[in-house]
């Protein structure tokens, strides 16, 4: 049966992850003709500023562009909102009680299918705008999960390896993170979480087995469908 619901799909940050979303959405609904498939209204909006470079206190405040971009979704008919990329999710934190529409967190989404997959924790890999935030830390506090973060020097690392799949490299992407990754199991070998949604892009490059890894994409995505499905 087809969602009376209509779902808003904030992207665009960046292209890739807003696209590999869209697939995981398709493959996860549950549909068996085009017509029970949800309509959905995407705003690709490449030109928000960049939210880790903000957070670091290199670049252009992103708020105003995220706020209008959720709101442009809105009046375009959406019932529900999302956004495709988990930094973004420090500045709408903040601005929630002015969006009158409801907003599928990708954070919360993220720690619900990691402590579902792996109670015991799981690694945490992100931007370092993400990580300095702390934003998945304070909301896992809240929910009593335990993240396992990477050295400072790692988590540079890791930042360079969502930079590259943005730059298109994906291959590249996913040789550095295996080594990096190879690293993190060498102290313990739990789930890695990308918590950046360039991060399943780069594990998908790996070779590594897939079973090992939580998509903020898939949890995104199994989120959206709870919402428009079965609620």
């Amino acid at each position: 049966m087809r969602p009376d619901k209509t779902l808003g799909v904030l992207g665009g940050m960046g292209p890739a992850a807003t696209a590999d979303f869209l697939r995981v959405l398709a493959e996860k609904t549950p549909a068996s003709c085009d017509q029970e498939h949800p309509r959905m209204i995407v705003y690709s909006n490449t030109i928000t500023p960049d939210r880790t470079t903000f957070l670091l206190g290199k670049g252009p405040d992103p708020t105003e562009y995220l706020k209008d971009g959720l709101k442009t979704l809105i009046g375009w008919g959406a019932d529900i909102l999302c956004a495709t990329c988990n930094t973004a999710h420090y500045f709408i934190d903040g601005m929630r009680d002015e969006i009158e529409k409801p907003i599928v967190h990708i954070v919360d989404e993220t720690i619900l299918k990691s402590s579902t997959i792996s109670p015991k924790g799981a690694w945490l890999t992100a931007t370092l705008g993400t990580m300095r935030t702390g934003l998945y830390q304070k909301h896992a506090q809240d929910s009593g999960y335990n993240f396992r973060v990477a050295s400072e020097e790692l988590q540079v690392e890791i930042h360079d390896v969502t930079d590259m799949v943005k730059a298109g490299k994906h291959k590249e992407a996913g040789e550095k993170f295996r080594g990096i990754i190879e690293q993190l199991w060498a102290i313990e070998k739990l789930p890695i979480v990308g918590a950046c949604t360039e991060i399943p892009i780069a594990y998908a490059n790996t070779g590594l087995d897939p079973e090992m890894a939580i998509s903020s994409l898939e949890a995104l995505a199994d989120g959206c469908i709870r919402e428009l499905y079965y609620k």
